[in-house]
């Protein structure tokens, strides 16, 4: 919590509303705003949407406590200097930037909520698979893929992702577009571009936000949608499969055909973005994402020496096989995969033994959406189980395209689980 937020002098209310009303009362209180932006050299658009639909509202029933300063940044140092910068590199008009300004609220939620615990937190491996691959996940999964069957198959032809990684990762970031965040996208991210908790990454983390800011801007003018609108994350990822403003204008695709990418509404383009962002973050189409280790103490042994936390590969296998490490993959060549770079996966939960494998390019790719071990897993995971479920109930592969990249991967699907770090910036 920054020092102008403790200060009795800060202004301080706590609202407790539905965030329709309160994108609503938002939206009016910026003075002059939709005459102000229609002088712009380049204005930002006040629309409905990209397909001219409502803005995004809250879940029926879904309320939140949020605690904001109102008009925080209007008239603020840091932010008209940002406005300078906006104007010179992106032709924005001046004025419409200082009026959208004026109506951001600060937003001490998302910056509680950003601010690491003053007690680390304890990691738990089956209480976080537990969360996630859970019945209600599952079933959705399931009515997901079936629903979304050719496009799931386009994407997995095209960017090589097969499509139990896509659901997986729609599943665990909003349980397929239920829940994609109540909060205003504007507020959230200025905020935590000019006011990020005092933490030592601060600046770093300041710098990551304020870039997501002006992509923010620069893509809502361009695709003709309110910025004051959007509803996101408390660290503003946005839409079906929660994507960082910064993300979005780097990896989204229109997989609608339809001129336009939306991934608030559009199950296509958020299928055929998640897997265009693997892609590019070096996913390998035909690999598996784990390796089982042997459960023999040695094995288990050398796996927690391993166990060093990188993500990256950088364990060639063939070190660790001559340390003595033993793997549960009877259809594996070895000989082959000697070079194979590998990291080693740590699950701990409290008062069991921590249970490790390993994990290949694939599973690095899954931790650059989310830079969490249990995350990527539980991704890994679940689509697995949706998969199984499928095949169970058609008797038959729900992808026959997709069998060869699951082939490989089929013996290592892990009976484990965790939770994701919803902080980290995709």
């Amino acid at each position: 919590m920054t020092g102008q937020l403790a200060s009795p002098a800060a202004p301080r209310r706590r609202l407790a509303v539905l965030l329709a009303l309160m994108l609503g009362a938002a939206i009016s209180s910026q003075n002059g705003y939709a005459q102000n932006i229609a002088h712009a050299k380049h204005p930002i658009h006040v629309a409905q949407g990209a397909q001219g639909q409502q803005p995004q509202s809250a879940s029926p029933g879904a309320t939140f406590e949020e605690e904001i300063i109102p008009q925080r940044y209007a008239d603020n140092a840091d932010v008209n200097a940002f406005i300078d910068d906006l104007v010179a590199r992106y032709d924005f008009d001046a004025s419409a930037l200082h009026a959208l300004f004026a109506g951001v609220s600060y937003s001490a939620t998302a910056v509680k909520l950003v601010t690491p615990a003053p007690t680390p937190f304890v990691k738990n491996w089956h209480v976080y698979q537990a969360r996630f691959l859970d019945p209600v996940r599952i079933n959705a999964g399931v009515k997901f893929w079936r629903e979304n069957r050719a496009t799931l198959q386009r994407a997995y032809e095209q960017f090589g992702v097969p499509p139990e990684i896509v659901v997986g990762i729609i599943g665990v970031e909003t349980i397929y577009g239920r829940y994609m965040g109540n909060f205003r996208v504007l507020d959230a991210l200025t905020t935590l571009a000019f006011d990020y908790p005092n933490t030592p990454n601060r600046a770093e983390r300041e710098m990551t936000f304020r870039k997501n800011l002006v992509d923010y801007l620069v893509w809502t003018r361009d695709a003709q949608i309110d910025p004051t609108t959007v509803l996101g994350s408390y660290t503003g990822a946005i839409g079906i499969p929660q994507f960082l403003p910064s993300s979005i204008v780097k990896y989204a695709v229109d997989y609608e055909g339809n001129k336009r990418i939306d991934l608030r509404t559009s199950k296509a383009d958020a299928i055929g973005s998640v897997a265009n962002y693997l892609k590019e973050n070096g996913w390998e189409s035909g690999r598996p994402v784990v390796w089982q280790i042997a459960h023999d103490a040695g094995s288990i042994g050398i796996a927690q020496a391993a166990a060093d936390g990188q993500p990256q590969p950088h364990w060639p296998l063939a070190q660790l096989l001559r340390a003595g490490m033993l793997l549960d993959q009877p259809r594996l060549d070895l000989t082959s995969e000697a070079s194979t770079p590998i990291t080693v996966i740590d699950l701990p939960t409290p008062g069991q033994p921590t249970e490790y494998m390993l994990g290949l390019q694939n599973f690095y790719a899954l931790t650059r959406y989310n830079r969490s071990f249990f995350y990527a897993l539980a991704v890994y995971e679940l689509g697995q189980r949706v998969k199984a479920r499928i095949e169970q109930e058609d008797g038959t592969s729900p992808s026959s395209a997709s069998t060869a990249a699951s082939t490989a991967a089929s013996a290592s699907a892990p009976a484990s689980g965790v939770d994701p770090a919803s902080a980290s910036v995709r």
